[in-house]
């Protein structure tokens, strides 16, 4: 018998929804092992807000999936779509319901804003722009009164696989602890919430552990993985030496800020998804030789009452938004691929389930509607615990080839199965010091920022991929330190980004080919990579 009924990797808002769920709904014997500590988490630094359909009139749930599907560029799953607007509201309600503060005008009601992409006011926020870091706060709570097992400080590095009258399954993980200790946990699921892979890039506003550890560990045992080469990046962080990026929520633009362009001339309307703002913004930039442009948030009342988080992170570097224009630059911010699921968050590797940012589920297609993330986790991750308490053991639904609808609805598309590259060649040598670790990762992020960012060719995805083969070479294939493999994944996912936009032979959502400038309707597909 195994340890446990299920074992969550990772604390942010999926893995500890999955777990507080499983403890207290279904009384399973849960565990949650974390890179580092449970409230040190990419859900920790969303600022943005969660979006819900709480109040429908003038709003309605058909409103938010329009503007979701709309975002996604034509490759939204509509049914995975259809199920978070329909779900999200419930979830929630139940964070409320946990101890979740969100912010109310002197009546009590809600205080709804409007982000890029939304039709209506319908994002819920904390403290103005401290959402992710509140939710954090009730869902760590609620895990450390209901989960079997807590491990922080565990990098968990290879996921088990037995086989069985040739069927495989996860049966397990491998992880470090703090002393670099290897240990081994069994159990009957396993589910991945490792979060996404900011750290492919030298600017990005995600923290140095999101590494895509998840994403690559289940690449190594397997598992298919979805619309991998779209990555978000987010139009408005604060152009500055710190690292990540402090992210000026999308809030600001929603309450009336304005961009502008070197010269001080507005350029881009604001509210358009964060797909078309920070192509609209590199375009800008380049075109005007020139490394940042300027939000500008002078205009806003109130502004350190209604952001207070923003406000104190500006003052710390020196800058006054009440005055002064604030320089931005796009960032690597969000993985909208990963882990490709089912509806219940079941991939196609049997015992493994995933929910978050290292999943596709299909809700965010080519590009992510804003505040649609801390939603996506706080419906799917219960998704997978109901169908584990159920019996489930196998995808549902079409498994990990759903389809996406064309735009007319009139039928499915099927997606294309193309083969990841073959496995990076790693050195056989001994690890040196982390000082090369780091200068190696930085390396590779410059790479996949120039040749692999915001806008792409065959020419410099080429070229990235030739410099990624060579920086794998330098990277010892056993090392177990953490730097090392943090590197190894980093290495294994980029070239897998790489390999899928080389593929795609057009533009779509966050992913432009300056080669390939518009949609192509053959293209309308999920690309699906496996080993």
């Amino acid at each position: 018998m195994a340890e446990l009924d299920l074992l969550v990797i990772g604390s942010g808002v999926a893995g500890l929804s999955a777990a507080v769920r499983a403890a207290s709904a279904h009384r399973l014997r849960v565990g949650v092992l974390t890179k580092s500590v449970l409230h040190q988490t990419t859900t920790r630094w969303a600022q943005g807000g969660v979006a819900a359909v709480l109040i429908d009139d003038p709003d309605s749930t058909d409103l938010h999936l329009a503007d979701t599907l709309s975002a996604g560029a034509g490759l939204c799953d509509i049914d995975a779509v259809r199920v978070l607007v329909d779900e999200g509201p419930r979830r929630v309600n139940e964070l409320i319901a946990m101890g979740a503060m969100f912010d109310r005008n002197p009546a009590g009601d809600f205080m709804l804003a409007t982000e890029g992409g939304h039709s209506q006011p319908r994002i819920l926020h904390s403290k103005g722009a401290a959402t992710g870091a509140e939710i954090e706060r009730a869902l760590v709570v609620a895990v450390h009164d209901t989960a079997t097992l807590l491990i922080e400080h565990a990098f968990a590095d290879t996921l088990i696989v037995e086989e069985t009258d040739g069927q495989r399954r996860c049966t397990g993980v491998t992880y470090r602890d703090a002393e670099g200790e290897s240990h081994r946990i069994e159990a009957d699921n396993v589910l991945l919430a490792a979060g996404g892979a900011g750290q492919l890039f030298s600017v990005t506003t995600n923290p140095v552990a999101a590494t895509g550890d998840g994403i690559a560990m289940a690449l190594a045992a397997g598992a298919a993985l979805g619309d991998i080469e779209f990555v978000q990046f987010h139009p408005t962080a604060l152009h500055h030496p710190s690292m990540p990026r402090p992210l000026l929520s999308e809030a600001l633009r929603g309450h009336g800020a304005i961009l502008r362009d070197s010269k001080g001339e507005r350029f881009v309307d604001e509210l358009q998804p964060r797909d078309v703002v920070s192509r609209a913004m590199m375009r800008t930039m380049l075109e005007q030789g020139v490394e940042s442009l300027f939000l500008d948030a002078t205009g806003l009342d109130n502004f350190a009452m209604r952001f207070p988080t923003i406000n104190s992170s500006l003052a710390e570097v020196g800058l006054d938004p009440a005055t002064e224009w604030l320089p931005i630059a796009p960032a690597a911010h969000y993985t909208c691929g990963g882990i490709v699921t089912d509806l219940n968050g079941a991939s196609s590797l049997p015992g493994l389930w995933a929910a978050g940012e290292v999943a596709c589920s299909g809700v965010h297609g080519a590009n992510r509607l804003a505040s649609n993330s801390l939603l996506e986790g706080m419906v799917f991750a219960p998704r997978a615990v109901d169908a584990i308490a159920d019996g489930i053991t196998e995808p549902q639904s079409s498994g990990p080839m759903r389809c996406v609808l064309d735009p007319d609805g009139d039928h499915r598309v099927a997606g294309k199965t193309m083969k990841a590259p073959s496995p990076a060649v790693f050195s056989d040598g001994e690890e040196s010091d982390v000082e090369q670790a780091a200068q190696l990762r930085k390396d590779l992020q410059h790479e996949m920022t120039v040749g692999a960012g915001v806008l792409r060719s065959e020419e410099s995805l080429k070229k990235t991929l030739l410099a990624l083969d060579t920086i794998a070479k330098e990277v010892p294939a056993d090392s177990g330190t953490t730097e090392w493999v943090e590197l190894r994944n980093l290495v294994i996912l980029s070239r897998a980004v790489v390999q899928a936009a080389l593929n795609r032979t057009e533009s779509r959502g966050a992913h432009t080919r300056s080669d390939f400038d518009t949609s192509q309707q053959d293209w309308l597909a999920r690309q699906i990579l496996t080993q």
